[in-house]
């Protein structure tokens, strides 16, 4: 009897931890959330101003501290995060789950490789702590649906880059005829470079047409460009409002998945009711 009471006061404790940390309609879930981010962004702040050779030297011993209570404190969140899901390993094994966890092994990771030797090595896992911007995906409502129109539209946006690929090496090779090696167009590789520079309106102006003829397809070619940048935004915003009118705010408790459809009863990633 004793033993079904503490289970049963552990699953509920779970529930509760699962609303806090998962879900954000609550007071409590909102607060957590809040508390979270801004500890994420001072957490990349203070990763970046450690590299600063000058606040370093000033302030390392105080960065430092805080980059381990930083640690501490999403570790502690982590294994909550484990604690009050169903399916640990499944949570683990996700998208947000690794990040999470990369989130903090580098700074344990930075221990555990004593030696100046591997300094290098050291300063690489120092760097790699600021996936703990990552972690501000999962608080932005619309990720989940970002990720489904870009998966949506993936298909038509590889058609269109195709297209554009072909376009930039006609065009570039069409280029390196009409201008000449004095001009800088050495090659079809750089007369492509060129292409694709120009049609993207990036125009770094290292090489430049000088001909009559070489100016007049380059101005075609800017006006293309501003044409073709509306093409991938037209494709991801129908797929995107698509996916809006059918996916509703839904998490659930047993692998984390958001977004499920409005009428859904069981979970589209874990099948588990929701």
């Amino acid at each position: 009897m004793e033993e079904k009471l503490k289970k049963g006061q552990i699953s509920s404790l779970r529930q509760s931890l699962f609303r806090i940390i998962f879900e954000s309609d609550n007071r409590a879930g909102k607060w957590f959330n809040i508390v979270l981010i801004g500890s994420i962004v001072i957490s990349v702040i203070v990763v970046m101003l450690d590299s600063v050779e000058s606040i370093s030297s000033v302030y390392g011993k105080l960065l430092f501290s805080m980059e381990w209570a930083f640690t501490v404190l999403f570790t502690f969140e982590y294994l909550l995060r484990l604690f009050c899901t169903r399916r640990p390993t499944k949570y683990a094994t996700s998208f947000f789950g690794v990040i999470d966890l990369l989130a903090i092994l580098p700074t344990y990771l930075s221990i555990l490789i004593p030696g100046s030797q591997y300094l290098l090595v050291i300063r690489i896992l120092r760097v790699l702590r600021v996936f703990r911007v990552l972690k501000l995906a999962k608080f932005l409502g619309e990720s989940d649906m970002l990720i489904q129109a870009l998966q949506a539209s993936r298909r038509k946006i590889t058609i269109f880059l195709f297209a554009v690929l072909t376009m930039v090496i006609i065009l570039g090779s069409l280029m390196y005829v009409i201008e000449s090696r004095e001009n800088g167009f050495t090659s079809i590789p750089r007369s492509i470079y060129w292409a694709i520079v120009t049609l993207t309106t990036v125009g770094y102006g290292d090489i430049h047409p000088k001909t009559g003829l070489g100016q007049a397809l380059a101005a075609v070619i800017m006006i293309l460009g501003y044409g073709l940048i509306a093409v991938p935004t037209g494709i991801f915003t129908v797929e995107a409002s698509t996916i809006k009118q059918r996916l509703a705010s839904r998490t659930c408790a047993d692998c984390g998945s958001e977004n499920h459809e409005k009428d859904a009863v069981f979970c589209k990633d874990c099948g588990e009711r929701l």
